[in-house]
């Protein structure tokens, strides 16, 4: 599945991936070494957490690159705001509560709640997604539906 990312996120995880190959999978190997040294490998503990740590690291690469062979690079000169899309910040109101917030539609690897991203997969994000301004989005949450009055589109 493709991941919609700016920019500045497919950079970053460009980085963090090369982080990850040339300085932390050579530490895990040192350390997997220099456990190996110390004796008697069924009773080591220190070798068997080097090789676990060594394990979670090489799935995070493959995931990580993964994630950045399907990644479309998403740029915010040419988003059309009539509709809500990937990368618009949307200005809702919940009609049950009446509380109004404004939340920016991102792909999941950019969402965070604390600095209004939400993940365009996410109910709200799927419910949001192509409504105009003016329009009504139910969303089916476990407390049942929950109705959001589109207020705003922008970048």
């Amino acid at each position: 599945m493709s991941e919609y990312v700016t920019k500045e996120t497919f950079e970053k995880m460009r980085e963090e991936l090369q982080r990850m190959k040339s300085i932390d999978r050579p530490a895990a190997s040192k350390a997997i070494a220099e456990a190996r040294e110390k004796g008697d490998l069924k009773e080591n503990a220190e070798y068997d957490a080097a090789k676990e740590a060594q394990g979670m690291l090489e799935a995070r690469i493959k995931q990580l690159e993964g994630v950045i062979a399907n990644a479309k690079i998403v740029d915010p000169a040419s988003i059309d705001t009539s509709k809500v899309a990937v990368l618009t910040k949307v200005t809702i109101t919940n009609l049950g509560t009446k509380k109004t917030v404004t939340y920016q539609i991102v792909g999941e690897k950019e969402a965070d709640l604390k600095s209004g991203k939400i993940s365009a997969s996410s109910p709200i994000g799927k419910g949001l997604l192509g409504k105009a301004v003016g329009e009504i989005a139910e969303v089916s949450a476990p407390t049942g539906i929950l109705k959001f009055k589109v207020e705003g589109i922008s970048i």
